[in-house]
């Protein structure tokens, strides 16, 4: 049932090991984009020119078509309520009217600031990756999600919540969590997502076909995502 299950979820999830998005190079007006992350809001008026080179290829596998006309990165930790907020609220409206019908994809790149624990908990994403499970993985942890730093995320926390994810085989994801094989590339993560701006979770980067990028800053509602993909559609 579990290897059944796998397979199908593995129709919508891709792998973007060998994703990296160059739109471009870098202008000057990047540090626009930088102080717009330390904002919480956006405005129409925010979308740049900017060209900007995302290193995504250690982040999610993509979620969503490969062809898709708007890529969304989000910057996120396990452990920020606000993450868990637009997990719950915002992300499964772009899901289902973008993601689903192809015309949005979505890659989560790991940016583990809120305590020690969340350098464990975005490791245990890449051992779920290795059953196919990634995603499954992403939305289970964020509806359980506990207090931030009070251990919630913990490895021996960690392995017992994960056992009420449908199809993932505990022993070697524990054995996997355990060997820390993962955890430099959660830091590697959070040094890509400081360097492309990131300042707090979660914050994104909306890009469009034709290179053009909107910085959105905090758990904005689906109507934001929604005035910013559609501009970017037309």
């Amino acid at each position: 049932m579990g290897k059944n299950k796998q397979e199908s979820n593995k129709t919508k999830v891709k792998s973007n090991k060998t994703k990296f998005i160059i739109i471009g190079s870098i202008v000057a007006i990047i540090m626009g984009i930088s102080a717009a992350f330390s904002t919480n809001d956006i405005t129409s008026d925010n979308t740049q020119n900017t060209r900007l080179s995302i290193d995504t290829t250690k982040g999610s596998p993509l979620l969503g078509s490969e062809s898709a006309q708007v890529t969304i990165i989000e910057f996120g930790d396990y452990q920020c309520p606000f993450c868990q907020k637009w997990n719950q609220n915002t992300k499964p409206l772009i899901e289902k009217n973008y993601i689903d019908t192809g015309k949005v994809n979505l890659i989560y790149v790991d940016f583990p600031i809120v305590g020690p624990d969340s350098i464990k908990v975005h490791a245990g994403s890449y051992c779920a990756a290795e059953q196919g499970l990634y995603w499954q993985y992403h939305d289970f942890v964020y509806a359980n999600q506990g207090h931030e730093n009070n251990g919630w995320a913990g490895t021996n926390n960690l392995k017992n919540l994960v056992s009420g994810i449908n199809g993932l085989d505990v022993d070697s994801f524990s054995k996997c969590l355990d060997s820390g094989k993962y955890e430099d590339r959660v830091k590697e993560n959070k040094d890509i997502a400081s360097k492309n701006g990131a300042k707090s979770t979660p914050s994104f980067i909306v890009i469009g076909s034709d290179g053009r990028t909107t910085p959105i800053s905090g758990a904005q509602p689906y109507s934001v995502f929604q005035q910013t993909i559609d501009r970017m559609l037309t």
